[in-house]
């Protein structure tokens, strides 16, 4: 079991940048899988990108290619999401999850019940 806490959100104007952490404690945090999702008001939770345990592969919604990066420091027991070139519908409050999958996750990562461990969240507003 891991306990996830968030960071690094806040108000930026569009075209910055922001990185956000996700912080763990418990279990040993490389073991598992991490996934970034976002959901904007009125909207559903969104997964824009994962890092798989282990062999440390990626993936990210088309949405964010390219502008996104996510990365682990198993040493820190945090995983981060680089977000650059912000725009206005990035705006959205950014959850991290963790699930000890490995396997199916070409179809699984950007679905939220794939993940069982949850934070809380950290808003992130991007101005025009």
């Amino acid at each position: 079991e891991v306990q996830l806490v968030e960071s690094g959100g806040g108000l930026v104007q569009a075209g910055g940048s922001l990185r956000l952490s996700c912080a763990a404690s418990g279990d040993t945090f490389d073991s598992y899988t991490v996934g970034w999702f976002r959901q904007a008001p009125g909207k559903e939770r969104e997964g824009v990108s994962c890092i798989r345990r282990k062999d440390g592969r990626t993936y990210y919604a088309d949405s964010v290619e390219g502008r996104f990066t996510i990365s682990r420091d198993n040493a820190k027991n945090t995983v981060y999401l680089q977000i650059n070139s912000l725009k206005p519908e990035d705006t959205a409050v950014y959850y991290c999850a963790a699930d000890l999958i490995q396997y199916g996750l070409n179809s699984r990562w950007r679905y939220p019940n794939s993940y069982t461990y949850w934070g809380q969240g950290t808003q992130v507003t991007v101005s025009s």
